[in-house]
Formats: C-alpha cells, sequence, structure tokens
C-alpha cells in the first residue's frame, strides 16, 4: 500500500514539474520577458550575469506565485474554486494568442550592472505578466510550491537562455504565432481536463 501511495505521490511532483516547465516555456515565447530579455543581452553584452539575473528573478517571483496558488488551494476547498481555477487556464489559453510589446529601455547609465539590472527588471517585468499567472494557477492546481517553481523556472530559463545568445534573430527563426498557439492549446486542454475532472483530483 505504501509503495502504491509513493508511486502516486511521484506522479503528482513529475506532473507538476514536467507541465510546470513545458507551459511557460511555450507561453514565454515572445512574451515581453523574452524580449527583456533580449534588450538586455544587446545592452550589457554579458550573458553570463544576465543569464543569473532572471535566475534570481524567476525563482523569486514564481516561488511567491507557486505559494500563493497552493495557499489559495488549501483554503479555499469548495468546488468553486476548482472550476475557478480551470477558468482561469482558458483565459490563459485566450491571453496567450495575444502578442507582448516591450519598450525599449531608457539609454541611461546603468549603475547596478548586468545581474542587478536584470534581476530588479525581470523581477518587476514579471509581475502580472502570463507567466507570472500561470505559476499562480499551476500553484493552485497541483499544490507542489518546490516543483511548480522548478518547473516554471526551467520553462523560462529555456525560452530565454537562447534569447539572450541569439537575440532578435531567434525571434526571426522562430514561428511566433505557431507557438503562441501550441501554448494557448496546452493551457485550454488544463483547463477542460480540470473541468471535466472535477474538483478532488489532488
Amino acid at each position: 500500500m505504501s509503495s502504491v501511495c509513493f508511486i502516486a505521490r511521484l506522479r503528482i511532483i513529475m506532473d507538476a514539474l514536467l507541465t510546470s516547465t513545458v507551459v511557460v516555456a511555450l507561453a514565454e515565447i515572445g512574451d515581453k520577458t523574452q524580449l527583456l530579455a533580449i534588450l538586455l543581452a544587446a545592452r550589457f553584452r554579458k550573458p553570463l550575469p544576465i543569464i543569473l539575473g532572471i535566475l534570481a528573478a524567476t525563482l523569486g517571483n514564481h516561488f511567491l506565485a507557486a505559494l500563493l496558488g497552493a495557499s489559495m488551494a488549501s483554503i479555499f476547498e469548495a468546488a468553486w474554486f476548482h472550476y475557478l481555477v480551470a477558468a482561469g487556464f482558458l483565459a490563459m489559453a485566450i491571453w496567450t494568442l495575444i502578442p507582448d510589446k516591450l519598450d525599449e529601455l531608457e539609454e541611461k547609465p546603468a549603475r547596478l550592472g548586468a545581474f542587478m539590472t536584470t534581476a530588479i527588471a525581470f523581477f518587476l517585468v514579471e509581475m502580472g505578466d502570463k507567466t507570472q499567472i500561470a505559476t499562480v494557477a499551476l500553484g493552485a492546481q497541483f499544490q507542489q510550491v518546490a516543483m511548480v517553481t522548478i518547473g516554471t523556472t526551467l520553462g523560462m530559463l529555456i525560452a530565454n537562455v537562447p534569447a539572450v545568445f541569439l537575440g532578435h534573430e531567434l525571434l526571426r527563426r522562430v514561428p511566433l504565432g505557431l507557438v503562441r498557439m501550441i501554448a494557448a492549446g496546452l493551457f485550454a486542454v488544463i483547463g477542460l481536463w480540470l473541468l471535466i475532472e472535477g474538483p478532488g483530483r489532488f
């Protein structure tokens, strides 16, 4: 019986990690934070500090987002909250289809350096962004704060590390419309699955 429980628990953990990684990696393509990564890379030309700044900002931001989602799910155990999360994923599917834009960075000296500038800029730009909202929803769905945080952070790095090195060339080579449709499809599938599965899945 204990081995069955362990396997079930492991499945939930891996579902949280893999789903979070794939969903956020796809949703981040063409997102404003990816555009920010490209602008910062062009400005500083220091890939490693920029990547570390993205990592630090995402870990902090998405940990708080996943914690918020999981906390809300534990407080609001009624069926309506389950359906609210499902509706949130369906809304994310629509939002993902809308291209993001980002204003150019101001051309003034960056006194904080590449790492701190990236960490602060990413943390602030990510506030209210669709990948942060998705992290809240994933935290509520899986109630696995650590795995959702790790997964969404991996997804951000998968999308943004190539952007730091390749810049706008990446956006020219990647079919953004197709990627947005795939990401939207994933959000929609998760939302519909939650609606069909009903409360009490996790």
